[in-house]
C-alpha cells in the first residue's frame, strides 16, 4: 500500500503553496466471555485518506475512501478550493508557516510479533471469567480484549514521508457484586485502562492472568465495607486515579485550541489563560508533568503528529510552574507561544486539533510505605468510578471504587463509594508526596472525546501514587 500510494501521491497535481496526503489503515479484533458464555467476536477494518491544501494564505481539507490516484485527485482539488474560500477569512495567513518535510518510521514495540489467535483469546478469556464468578453474589461479570493494528503513512509536497505502525492490546475484567439492596462494580483498573502499545506480553505486566478471582475477591469485599466517611483529610491516590486526575484538570485545560476559545460551545474551555505561561503556579513544588510521546510502550507514543511535527518529550510544568501548553504548529502560530508535538487527529476523516498524546506525572522519591506511614487520618482511594468538572476543568467531583482507611501510618478498614472533589487551581497545590519509580504504573484510554465532529482518540497517562493534604472527602450518602 505505501509504494502504491507514494507513486500516485508523486502524480497528483495543485497548484498551491502545500499540499500533504494522510492514510489511516486500521483493524481491530474484540473479543469477550460474559457470564462464561462466549460472546460473538467484533472485527472491523477503516481504511482513508485526508487531503490538505494550502494556498492563498488559507487552508482547507478534504476525506475520501477512494484510494485510486483519481480519488485521490478529486480530494485534493476539494481541498484545495476550500482553501482558497477560507483564505479571506482564515485567522492565520498559512503561507508563513514553515512547509513540513518529516522523514522518519515510527513502531510499536512487538509490531511484528505473532498474533494469538481467536482461540487463544477465548480460551484465556473463559478461565478469567470462570474464576470471576465464584460466588452466589457475584451477578454479572465480564472479561474482554480489545486488539488493534494501525499503520499511518504522511507525505507531503515539500518531501515529507513518514510511516507509523502501531499495535495495541486493551484488556478488560469488569465484576458486578449484588446484596441486601447493595451493588458494588470492581474493575480492573477502569474501562480499558490497561491500554497500552505493544502485544501481548503487556498481559504479564499487569498480572492480567488469575485477576478474575482477585477482583471478584475486591467487589465482595465492597458489599461488606462502610461507605467512606466524611470529612477534611489527606487523601492517597493510587495511580489509576491519578490517571484520571493529570487527564482532566491538567491535560484538558492546558491544550491550547481550548485556552484560544475553541469549542467554546461543546467541550468547555479552560481556566488558563496565555497570560499565565511561565509563572504561573499549578502545583506545589513536586509537581512535574511532561509530555512525553517518547516512551515505547505508552498509548499514545508515535514518531511524529499528523500535522508532520517530530514528536520530542517536553515539561509543561516544572516544579510546580506552568511553562508551555499542549499545541501543535498551527495554535502555536496563532498564539506566538511555544507548544508541542500534538496536532492529531483520531482517523483519516477528522483533522487534527491540539490533543493529550501521553502525559505523565514525573515519579518522585517517596515509597508507598513512606506514604501510608506518612498519614495520621486519611483514605486510600483507586480506580475512577466517576467524574465531573465543569466546562472550564476547574472545579471537580470523582468517585473511585475502592478506599481504604488508613490510620496512624497503617492501611486500615476497606471503605466503600469513596468520593472527593476540589478546584483544580488550588488542589495541585495541596501534593505533599510523590511516590518513586516503584508506584508508577503506565495506564491510558482509548476513549478521550473532543471536538466537533466528534474525534476519540487513544491517550496515555503514566504516574505514580500521590499523597494530597486537606482534601474535601466524602461518601456515598454525599
Amino acid at each position: 500500500m505505501v509504494e502504491s500510494l507514494r507513486l500516485d501521491f508523486r502524480r497528483l497535481s495543485c497548484a498551491a503553496d502545500f499540499w500533504s496526503l494522510r492514510v489511516v489503515d486500521e483493524r481491530a479484533e474484540g473479543y469477550s466471555v460474559r457470564k462464561n458464555v462466549p460472546q460473538p467476536p467484533s472485527l472491523s477494518v477503516d481504511r482513508g485518506a485526508m487531503l490538505t491544501v494550502h494556498a492563498g494564505g488559507g487552508s482547507g481539507y478534504a476525506a475520501t475512501s477512494d484510494l485510486s490516484r483519481d480519488g485521490l485527485q478529486r480530494a485534493l482539488d476539494r481541498a484545495a478550493g476550500w482553501a482558497r474560500a477560507s483564505a479571506p477569512r482564515s485567522l492565520i495567513d498559512f503561507r508563513t508557516l514553515a512547509a513540513p518535510a518529516p522523514r522518519g518510521e515510527y513502531a510499536s514495540p512487538d509490531a511484528d510479533s505473532t498474533r494469538w489467535s481467536r482461540r487463544d483469546w477465548y480460551a484465556l478469556l473463559a478461565e478469567e471469567s470462570r474464576n470471576a464468578g465464584c460466588d452466589p453474589r457475584i451477578v454479572d461479570w465480564e472479561a474482554s480484549v480489545e486488539s488493534r493494528t494501525a499503520e499511518h503513512l504522511y507525505l507531503t509536497s515539500a518531501g515529507g514521508e513518514v510511516v507509523q505502525r502501531y499495535r495495541f492490546v486493551m484488556p478488560n475484567l469488569a465484576v458486578t457484586a449484588h446484596a441486601e439492596g447493595d451493588t458494588q462494580i470492581r474493575t480492573l483498573n477502569g474501562y480499558r485502562g490497561l491500554a497500552q502499545q505493544g502485544g501481548e506480553s503487556m498481559l504479564q505486566r499487569f498480572d492480567f492472568l488469575g485477576s478474575g478471582r482477585r477482583v471478584a475477591h475486591e467487589a465482595l469485599q465492597l458489599l461488606g465495607a462502610p461507605n467512606c466517611p466524611r470529612g477534611t483529610m489527606d487523601v492517597l491516590l493510587m495511580p489509576d486515579q491519578m490517571v484520571l486526575q493529570i487527564h482532566e484538570s491538567i491535560g484538558h485545560p492546558l491544550e491550547l485550541d481550548r485556552i484560544l476559545g475553541d469549542e467554546r460551545n461543546f467541550a468547555g474551555t479552560s481556566f488558563v489563560t496565555l497570560e499565565m505561561f511561565g509563572t504561573y503556579r499549578y502545583g506545589s513544588d513536586l509537581l512535574n508533568v511532561t509530555f512525553d510521546p517518547t516512551r515505547p510502550e505508552e498509548l499514545a507514543s508515535y514518531g511524529f503528529d499528523d500535522d508532520g511535527a517530530r514528536a520530542e518529550k517536553a515539561h509543561v510544568i516544572r516544579n510546580g510552574i506552568l511553562e508551555r501548553p499542549l499545541g501543535g504548529a498551527i495554535s502555536q502560530a496563532r498564539a506566538k507561544v511555544a507548544g508541542v508535538a500534538n496536532s492529531r487527529a483520531d482517523n483519516w476523516n477528522r483533522p487534527p486539533i491540539d490533543r493529550m498524546a501521553n502525559l505523565n506525572l514525573e515519579p518522585g522519591d517517596s515509597s508507598l510505605e513512606s506514604m501510608i506511614s506518612g498519614i495520621e487520618r486519611g483514605v486510600l482511594m483507586a480506580t475512577n468510578s466517576s467524574w465531573s468538572i465543569d466546562d472550564s476543568r476547574n472545579k471537580f467531583q470523582f468517585g473511585c471504587e475502592w478506599g481504604q482507611l488508613i490510620e496512624n501510618g497503617t492501611l486500615t478498614t476497606v471503605v466503600k463509594n469513596p468520593n472527593y472533589r476540589g478546584i483544580s487551581a488550588s488542589f495541585w497545590r495541596s501534593l505533599a508526596r510523590v511516590g518513586n519509580e516503584s508506584t508508577v504504573k503506565v495506564l491510558g484510554t482509548p476513549y478521550c472525546g473532543k471536538g466537533e465532529p466528534s474525534q476519540v482518540i487513544r491517550v496515555g497517562h503514566a504516574s505514580p501514587a500521590c499523597v494530597f493534604a486537606g482534601v474535601d472527602v466524602f461518601g456515598g450518602d454525599g
